[in-house]
């Protein structure tokens, strides 16, 4: 389906940092344009339930939970929806948890095993913070706790959080040319001093073709992240698919950096941008954002089935040092593969040129009309 109604200002920005990137060269043309595995056709999810808080239309983040979900919106400027959402099996709002100081723009959510909730506070579409964060709710707490953190090299708009298998944050970046980065603190976290991050890899997800609002921007960006309740699967999702990988030793930094992907289409979703597994494992469960969208319109947690899994061995419970960066292996089926066919670059150089130019023209003309 196309975007309709008018683009609120995070969906300027956001496709803005997209079309920036593409004007930069950051996405090789054989990205934009190539077919891959998951295919314009695929089925929608299936309905769960409806949010119909009016607090909630910016939903970036999500966790699934024994009695219901936690959400959070993208960072709002309305004080009542900056708020950690918790929400019944119905999606109705149980109960709100406020911050102590407000957030800067909070993109995802994570969920420790012992149900501690991590929000994190890490987009930055101007690219321009010199500290993210991480929230950390403890099971019974009043309000969150902030951890700040610093990048070891530049600042970075990420949407996507993961904890490894000793609890740590993981901060997987937005991207814009399908090659997103993982981040971690280096040392432990503390409330009252900002943490270096240590970069620990790279990550290079498959082209596919599947139908979104953004078109190929879509699929070359990451918009949340989750890990599986047993910890052996982990998923990155863009505007487009759900990506899910093996972590069959606990190592999710390995999988990432290492693994081929499952691919699960998520098609059309209005502007996806979170994910979550559900309590039993066999789910995938998304949400998207409900603001810009004709009048009436909620937003809705869908259902998809989780693809099966390879894995076998548990997870590491133990804690584990910051890991060193990971070689990348680009994942099955990525354009310029070991065939060494080249061809479809200078095929897609000349047709992307010519869909920058369009692409822009009716880019601008919507975001003007104002």
């Amino acid at each position: 389906m196309r975007v309709r109604g008018r683009l609120t200002w995070g969906r300027r920005a956001r496709a803005g940092a997209v079309l920036t990137a593409l004007l930069a060269g950051v996405l090789p043309p054989a990205v934009a344009l190539a077919p891959g595995a998951a295919t314009a056709g695929a089925a929608a999810g299936t309905p769960v339930c409806q949010v119909r808080d009016d607090r909630l239309r910016e939903i970036s983040g999500m966790v699934a939970t024994d009695d219901g979900y936690v959400v959070i919106n993208d960072g709002a400027d309305d004080e009542a929806r900056r708020r950690i959402f918790f929400l019944d099996q119905r999606c109705a709002v149980a109960r709100t948890v406020s911050f102590p100081s407000r957030p800067r723009d909070t993109e995802d959510l994570a969920i420790g095993r012992d149900g501690t909730v991590w929000v994190a506070d890490i987009g930055d579409n101007d690219r321009s913070r010199p500290t993210v964060g991480v929230w950390r709710l403890a099971p019974g707490a009043k309000q969150p706790v902030l951890h700040r953190m610093s990048y070891p090299d530049r600042p970075h708009d990420a949407e996507g959080l993961l904890l490894d298998a000793s609890g740590r944050p993981l901060i997987v970046t937005k991207g814009g040319s399908g090659t997103v980065f993982l981040y971690a603190p280096a040392t432990a976290l503390r409330s009252d001093a900002t943490t270096p991050l240590t970069a620990l890899g790279q990550v290079t997800v498959p082209a596919t073709t599947t139908s979104n609002p953004f078109s190929f921007l879509g699929r070359g960006v990451i918009t949340g992240a989750a890990s599986a309740p047993d910890g052996r699967r982990v998923v990155l999702r863009s505007y487009a698919d759900a990506f899910e990988y093996d972590v069959p030793d606990g190592d999710v930094v390995r999988a990432l950096t290492t693994g081929t992907p499952r691919i699960t289409p998520l098609p059309d979703e209005p502007q996806g941008e979170s994910i979550t597994y559900s309590r039993d494992g066999r789910s995938l469960l998304t949400v998207s954002e409900s603001a810009g969208q004709p009048a009436g319109t909620r937003s809705t947690i869908l259902r998809y089935p989780a693809t099966a899994s390879t894995a076998t061995a548990a997870p590491s419970t133990e804690s584990v040092d910051p890991v060193s960066p990971t070689a990348v292996r680009p994942a099955a089926g990525e354009v310029g593969g070991e065939d060494g066919q080249t061809w479809p670059l200078a095929l897609g150089a000349g047709t992307l040129l010519v869909l920058l130019g369009l692409g822009g023209a009716l880019w601008w003309r919507h975001t003007s009309r104002r």
